[in-house]
């Protein structure tokens, strides 16, 4: 029996050739005696799984096995009720950022994970509480980043940001991003924000397209109490949506005033890998980074 016996398990919905990479997956957890649980949501109907008991809030899982890409495990990360539970990422295709294991691979790399042969890599991840007229009215939790920015109307927002109890600017921009290190090598870095290591302790602000050469990123430490305010110059704010966005999954659409609380949350994602620093390898395989151009 391995180290990691109760094994919860969920997929891309809609990936293709679902069963097989399924019965691939279940004959090894099998072999290594694990106990496994689905996501009868994401699952569906599969023959494997359809006489395996589903995941619940009673089940105290060891370990939840996502196949997919990041995409996937970023919507696992805000449906996990237990952020103790280890996340063991395996990808259909390349390497992510977040998915480490390949399907090629999960042969050979499942059994060791599970007999405890990996290493815990910790995550920061927000918790993002949107304020109105004195009320919460939504609250969700971002991996990556949330955003808030305009609709298909292009026109600057501005937006009132404090520190804790201290002002910080009012960014005249096409929109902000407030993003955890593992956040930062995505929207964050296409909107010219800077790579911040997953292990340093931080968020990172970046405006998109600020109208001001003196508005750029700024990385800040993770005690930092974060709230946003939405205003507008004028009416033109009625004509155009102005949404908040999760990890590019969830939006959630604002109004004028609207307060935007961001703050580190107290507890981590984990993921369980194969080495301790994967990090800088997949900036070299995803990012190319630090490759010459070519002449």
């Amino acid at each position: 029996m391995g180290h990691y016996s109760k094994i919860g398990l969920t997929i891309k919905p809609h990936l293709t050739d679902k069963e097989d990479t399924i019965a691939s997956i279940l004959a090894i957890l099998r072999t290594e005696g694990a106990e496994v649980f689905v996501d009868r949501v994401n699952i569906g109907e599969c023959e494997s799984v359809k006489d395996l008991p589903s995941i619940s809030p009673d089940v105290q899982l060891d370990a939840l096995l996502v196949i997919g890409g990041d995409g996937t495990i970023l919507r696992s990360v805000r449906q996990l009720t237990q952020f103790s539970v280890p996340i063991i990422g395996v990808n259909r295709g390349a390497v992510g950022f977040l998915a480490e294991v390949t399907m090629k691979e999960a042969d050979t790399l499942l059994p060791l994970l599970l007999r405890g042969d990996g290493v815990m890599d910790e995550r920061s991840m927000l918790t993002v509480t949107v304020e109105r007229g004195g009320n919460n009215i939504f609250q969700s939790y971002a991996l990556n980043e949330a955003v808030i920015s305009q609709g298909t109307i292009s026109r600057l927002l501005d937006l009132k940001t404090n520190v804790g109890k201290e002002h910080l600017a009012n960014f005249h921009a096409d929109g902000l991003i407030i993003a955890t290190p593992t956040g930062s090598t995505a929207y964050s870095l296409a909107a010219g924000g800077p790579v911040v290591h997953p292990q340093i302790d931080a968020v990172i602000l970046t405006p998109i397209n600020p109208h001001s050469f003196n508005q750029r990123p700024i990385v800040l430490p993770s005690h930092a109490d974060i709230e946003v305010e939405v205003f507008k110059a004028n009416e033109s704010f009625l004509q155009s949506t102005v949404s908040l966005t999760i990890d590019g999954q969830v939006y959630h659409e604002l109004q004028r005033q609207d307060r935007v609380h961001v703050s580190v949350h107290s507890e981590t994602i984990k993921f369980l890998r194969r080495r301790e620093d994967t990090f800088f390898h997949t900036l070299r395989t995803k990012l190319k980074w630090g490759e010459r151009l070519e002449q």
